[in-house]
């Protein structure tokens, strides 16, 4: 069997099992079993899902990460190696990451040998609720590392194609749900009542304002209201409504603006109406920054593997990564995934194509990043 192929067919048998976020336990038993088959020695941490493996000799470390959680969405790729688990999918392709981490395992541990120092590779659980990182990190997982590496397949780009940018990458993260509490009424006498439909619709459109009229609008900003549910008749006027949704900003102090926005149009909304509204706040990850040395290290070195390399455009979504580099420094990429449907489609299917070349380039860089530090 090729080097590609095997890859591959790990790739598959990943996606024919997906596993939770915090739920991998199986997930954990397929790398454990595939990395001890290479040779490469486990490191004991104290993880439920989730394995740490390392490669090499020496005082220096660089780490390489995957993640290996999947989302709970029904497959619609018509695979033959399609989801067996009833509602859950590898929709936003950590089967791929693992594979390519993997790879990049097998390769490395080839020129064990040549190493100036250790590559300690991470395949985390839990990305998808933003959780996993930060267990790894109390884990003790970056003790002694000097640099962290990560990528994402990208479907908006060719096969063969990379992008990363230094500085501000992917996005703050907030989640906020609102309960509006008005009072009940017959629909016919809205008067009697008051409205709590209406005043939640009153959000919806004045949230909207606020990226375009009360920020800066060379600033990113998002809020995007995703969810609303209110009212079990058609001729009943609800009693409470409930709003959720998300904010993605990429400045601490755009993030702040944002949420002082929203509780004050709440309260403003809330005192004029004669209701009450609660605004819950839940922060996400935070931004993801990459270091400026390292992002431009690791596009020397995609270019130097043949990738067709471009500066990424700010990500508005989230990514647990940012977790490690808040920590030490390291640079997030991006990898083409050519697909016809992005991530967390239930039809998502990224190009296999890119899993070789993709083991190869952080092979690569994970052993000239050694002998940069």
């Amino acid at each position: 069997m090729t080097f590609a192929q095997q890859l591959i067919d790990w790739r598959r048998e990943l996606h024919r099992n997906p596993e939770l976020s915090g739920q991998e336990i199986a997930t954990t038993a397929r790398l454990r079993h595939w990395l001890e088959s290479a040779g490469l020695r486990l490191l004991p941490y104290d993880l439920a899902t989730g394995v740490v493996a390392e490669v090499g000799q020496g005082e220096n470390v660089i780490a390489l990460r995957a993640d290996i959680d999947a989302l709970p969405i029904e497959e619609a790729t018509g695979a033959p190696f399609s989801s067996r688990n009833k509602g859950v999918m590898h929709a936003c392709g950590h089967d791929v990451h693992s594979s390519v981490i993997l790879g990049a395992a097998l390769l490395l541990k080839a020129r064990e040998a040549q190493l100036t120092g250790r590559v300690r590779l991470l395949f985390q659980p839990a990305e998808e609720n933003f959780t996993g990182a930060r267990m790894l990190i109390q884990a003790g997982v970056l003790q002694g590392v000097s640099a962290i590496f990560g990528m994402h397949n990208e479907p908006g780009l060719p096969v063969g194609t990379f992008a990363t940018r230094g500085g501000p990458f992917y996005a703050n993260v907030d989640r906020f749900v609102i309960g509006v509490k008005g009072k009940g009424a017959h629909a016919a006498r809205p008067h009697e009542g008051v409205d709590a439909i209406v005043l939640a619709s009153q959000l919806v459109t004045a949230f909207q304002n606020i990226t375009s009229r009360n920020i800066n609008t060379l600033e990113s900003a998002i809020v995007s209201v995703t969810r609303i549910q209110g009212g079990n008749t058609w001729n009943v006027l609800p009693e409470k409504v409930e709003l959720e949704g998300t904010i993605r900003t990429h400045s601490a102090d755009v993030q702040r603006q944002v949420e002082g926005h929203i509780r004050q149009i709440a309260a403003g909304l809330a005192a004029a109406f004669g209701a009450e509204i609660e605004v819950a706040w839940f922060a996400g990850p935070t931004m993801l920054i990459n270091d400026e040395k390292w992002a431009a290290f690791a596009t020397e070195v995609a270019q130097a593997e043949g990738y067709k390399t471009q500066t990424a455009a700010l990500h508005m979504g989230g990514e647990d990564f940012a977790a490690y580099l808040h920590q030490i420094p390291g640079a997030f990429v991006s990898i083409g995934s050519a697909s016809e449907y992005g991530l967390h489609h239930p039809a998502f299917s990224p190009d296999e194509a890119l899993i070789e070349d993709a083991a190869r380039y952080f092979s690569a860089l994970a052993e000239r990043a050694l002998q940069a530090i």
